[in-house]
Order: structure tokens, then sequence, then C-alpha cells
């Protein structure tokens, strides 16, 4: 199958409240590879690889949230996979 990548951003309650984490071992029970950061605006970046139906499964995930974040706006834009990646980390 082939590699697709989407660029996205998320805003709501999204820092402090363990997102980046929750993101990453989510992107990892997906199989998708890239990263997540916060923003100083206070939304949420992330960077994403892997198939179709793997992305889809992170965006589900993003939508709901772990409990304690609140996902109000999720944009997602198609880039082009660099497959640079070998795991799914958090920035900083």
């Amino acid at each position: 199958m082939a590699k697709t990548a989407r660029h996205i951003l998320l805003s709501g309650r999204v820092q402090g409240v363990g997102f980046r984490y929750f993101v990453r071992e989510k992107a990892r029970e997906c199989h998708i590879t890239g990263w997540v950061k916060n923003l100083p605006n206070g939304k949420v970046e992330i960077e994403a690889e892997g198939e179709e139906k793997d992305i889809n499964c992170l965006i589900d995930y993003l939508k709901i949230g772990n409990g304690y974040s609140r996902t109000d706006q999720l944009t997602q834009n198609q880039v082009e996979p660099t497959t640079n990646f070998s795991d799914f980390t958090i920035r900083y």
C-alpha cells in the first residue's frame, strides 16, 4: 500500500492534559510515523505518515481525545510523505 502524509493542527483543550503522550501512543497503535508538538499559540501540530486507513484511525482518536482533552477544531492538509520517520515522537 502507498504511504500518505497529513499535516494536522488541533485547537481546544489540547495542552497541559497529557495530549501529546496520548497522540504518540495512539499513533503507534495505528501504525503511524511522524511527530507531535505543542505550539506557542495553544494549538497542537502533528505530522503523520502511513496508510490512509491508519491515518484515519489516528484522526478518529484525535476527535475523541483522552478524556481530559477537548478538540474544538481539527484541520488537516495532505502533504508529501518524507519517509524519514521510523517512529512517532514528541517534539519540544
